[in-house]
């Protein structure tokens, strides 16, 4: 008997298969910068299939929204996001067949933007110049969209305990493993906390006696560092790092696991990314450069041997516009491009805006 017509209902039954990549990353050692007397690793999280270390969570959330019955087919699912949580959304959601709506501060690069809309989202963009309370702030307004949709799921991965989860079964086992049991510190950043609270719990209970040192590396402007620090909550400022850095402390993230915190500031983070990529040839985002300056600042300051862990949270084409752009890049103020004072300072930067240069007769130097 041909029993091809059951072949659509088994297509439905199986997960897609791209979501079997999501996890198991490479970790390599950094072999290029000056580590003093420690070793440093890299999980390379930007070899998931969606490009970031969000991927993980996102699969966590998604399949514990539907075990829990809060998703159910043809639902609608909505986040606010950085970027890399409504790309691992996107990838994931968009793949089971749900609707994806993504609330997304102006900050976040277009590439992270276009990105999720090739996947099939919906975007709305709101300002990243105000906080919590304020009625354009990117949280609150995906909370009332979800509310004013039916059939919506808020996935609020700032209080959603299937994100650390997420690091607890998978990428804290996964480093353990591949550092054969001998990690002494880990150095993460925190954007909704997940990181921090999944990879501390885990390796909490595989090395409660001598532990394992978890290092925050937080943007300037951020309020995390000097809460770690001071014990208290400062007005935060501004940074241009994606990703990481908060003016509130998420509600998952379990800030006493941390037992250091290094400040890098925006120029630090943008310089040390795009010496990663030239010195090991590995291509991070804005994030990365803070994690990894954070990681090298803490080794350099040790005396004894360790091995230290740290992560490239996303890859770096998504910032092609503003990290690795020196147009971008000196017109922010974090390189210096010595102007020639000439026509060729404003024909240089239209056409690195994708503009198209003409020129008439009647045209003065500013037109």
């Amino acid at each position: 008997m041909d029993d091809t017509s059951a072949a659509p209902l088994i297509a439905q039954i199986k997960p897609p298969a791209i979501l079997s990549l999501i996890g198991d990353t490479p970790l390599v050692e950094v072999t290029q910068f000056d580590t003093g007397s420690c070793q440093l690793f890299l999980k390379l999280e930007n070899q998931n299939p969606g490009g970031s270390i969000k991927d993980r969570i996102a699969l966590s959330m998604i399949e514990a929204a539907e075990e829990e019955g809060k998703l159910q087919p043809g639902g609608t699912v909505v986040e606010a996001t950085a970027g890399n949580t409504g790309l691992g959304l996107a990838l994931v959601a968009g793949a089971k067949g749900y609707r994806v709506l993504l609330v997304i501060p102006d900050k976040m690069s277009q590439e992270k933007i276009s990105h999720v809309r090739a996947l099939g989202a919906e975007v709305r963009i709101t300002r990243s110049d105000v906080t919590r309370g304020h009625p354009e702030y990117y949280q609150d307004v995906a909370a009332r969209l979800a509310e004013e949709i039916p059939g919506a799921f808020y996935v609020n991965q700032f209080g959603n305990p299937a994100n650390p989860l997420a690091h607890e079964r998978t990428t804290g086992p996964e480093i353990w493993e591949q550092m054969r049991h001998d990690v002494d510190a880990v150095v993460v950043g925190v954007g909704s906390g997940g990181t921090l609270t999944g990879l501390g719990r885990f390796f909490n209970r595989v090395k409660p006696r001598r532990g394992i040192e978890m290092i925050l590396a937080d943007p300037t402007g951020s309020v995390l560092y000097e809460y770690v620090k001071m014990g208290k909550l400062v007005e935060s400022g501004s940074w241009a790092v994606e990703g990481i850095g908060e003016d509130f402390i998420p509600e998952i993230a379990d800030m006493s696991l941390v037992t250091d915190a290094f400040e890098i500031d925006d120029a630090e983070s943008f310089a040390t990314a795009r010496d990663l990529l030239h010195k090991e040839g590995i291509f991070g985002g804005s994030s990365t450069g803070t994690l990894v300056a954070g990681a090298l600042r803490y080794c350099r300051q040790q005396t004894k041997p360790k091995r230290v862990v740290t992560l490239v949270p996303d890859t770096g084409n998504k910032y092609l516009s503003k990290m690795y752009n020196d147009f971008w890049m000196a017109e922010q103020g974090f390189i210096h491009r010595p102007p020639h004072g000439d026509l060729s300072d404003l024909i240089s930067h239209r056409y690195e805006a994708g503009e198209v240069i003409t020129v008439g007769p009647d045209d003065s130097l500013l037109t």
